[in-house]
């Protein structure tokens, strides 16, 4: 059983899916999963966040409190991604000694080609 089976069992079929004593098992792996899922939406973020609060508690307990608490709902969230602006922002901080405001200043009149070397220039090695 997937994360995002018991995502779909606490935010809209309701349904309690630790009548299958593989179910422990399977949410103990992909807890955190589960988690970031629900913070992806402002419906259910507040719940997640108070689940972030108490990760020691028992895995049938925490899945409870989600399959109780949640209202019924369909609900979509895009998954939050990584901005690919955000390593050249940081690059340009730190090569400049800039700001991050004018470091997006800065980004905006630089080439691909002064990023790739300013991005040469800081490369320290390793993975």
């Amino acid at each position: 059983m997937g994360p995002f089976d018991f995502i779909k069992a606490i935010t809209y079929t309701k349904e309690n899916l630790f009548l299958d004593a593989q179910a422990a098992k399977d949410y103990r792996k992909s807890s955190w999963i589960i988690n970031r899922g629900l913070s992806q939406n402002p419906d259910t973020i507040l719940y997640a966040n108070e689940m972030n609060k108490y990760y020691f508690l028992p895995e049938d307990w925490k899945f409870s409190f989600y399959l109780n608490s949640i209202p019924k709902k369909q609900r979509y969230a895009k998954w939050a991604k990584k901005d690919p602006a955000a390593d050249s922002l940081k690059l340009v901080m730190e090569y400049f000694s800039y700001s991050s405001e004018k470091a997006e200043q800065a980004l905006s009149i630089l080439s691909e080609a002064q990023l790739a070397m300013i991005k040469e220039k800081l490369y320290k090695g390793g993975k």
